[in-house]
């Protein structure tokens, strides 16, 4: 999956905890709301483009390349910070979305199915 492309700094990538692929799962998050748009997955390249260049960049695991949010939709991620999780085994991206978040063309990836609800 990587290439010399991108590098991302090796302290970083330490801090990481990688799936056997080489992968770590991506909670993306809109900045200010707070709003969980979606899950994706980065390896080491991936990550490091998204801070190089501003854009969210993901590996896609059903077509086994890399994918910049919003080069074919026009729903662009802009991301506004990176945090890791106490574990180490999942990135958070703060992102400011333009249009939809999801393939599906809904506002989010969670938007279309309620599977339960507590009240009260």
């Amino acid at each position: 999956m990587t290439s010399p492309d991108s590098a991302l700094d090796p302290a970083i990538s330490a801090r990481l905890r990688h799936t056997a692929e080489g992968l770590v799962p991506v909670v993306v998050q809109q900045h200010g709301s707070g709003e969980v748009l979606m899950l994706a997955w980065v390896d080491d390249e991936a990550l490091a483009r998204t801070i190089d260049t501003g854009r969210a960049t993901y590996w896609s695991r059903s077509r086994r390349e890399y994918w910049v949010k919003g080069d074919t939709s026009g729903h662009v991620q802009w991301l506004k910070e990176v945090r890791l999780d106490c574990d180490g085994d999942t990135l958070l991206f703060v992102v400011d979305q333009e249009g939809a978040a999801c393939h599906t063309g809904d506002h989010t990836c969670f938007d279309a199915d309620l599977v339960h609800r507590v009240d009260g």
